[in-house]
């Protein structure tokens, strides 16, 4: 079991990851919210990511179905983790957020199609 410790820019938020095969499945996505962020993102189950400095740093963004979670710090404005929409059972973290992982140098990243599989929620 791989344990990495994560933070937002300015450190408010403070997170760790318990890796069972190491940092795997780096995706980015191409849903309206990442295409925005251009995170680079990996999963971890939801009891694998703990907040353990600045959960009250964290604030909450929702839309459309209101079934994924997305956390960023309030301070600096860092995209730090979100629960999934399609597998709610899983946390999609930031790579970049990592201590020592730049995600420049981690090659060619395979973007999920995010867009087409949105879902409506009708008027």
């Amino acid at each position: 079991m791989e344990t990495r410790t994560g933070s937002c820019h300015c450190g408010a938020v403070v997170f760790t990851l318990q890796l069972p095969d190491g940092l795997q499945n780096l995706r980015r996505c191409n849903c309206s919210l990442c295409r925005r962020k251009g995170a680079v993102m990996a999963m971890v189950a939801l009891d694998g990511l703990k907040v353990i400095q600045g959960a009250d740093k964290l604030s909450l963004y929702q839309w459309n179905t209101g079934i994924a979670k997305h956390y960023f710090c309030s301070v600096c404005g860092i995209y730090t983790h979100h629960q999934r929409r399609s597998k709610p059972d899983e946390y999609g973290f930031n790579v970049a957020c990592l201590e020592g992982v730049n995600p420049f140098e981690l090659g060619d990243i395979p973007v999920a199609d995010g867009a087409s599989q949105s879902r409506v929620v009708p008027s």
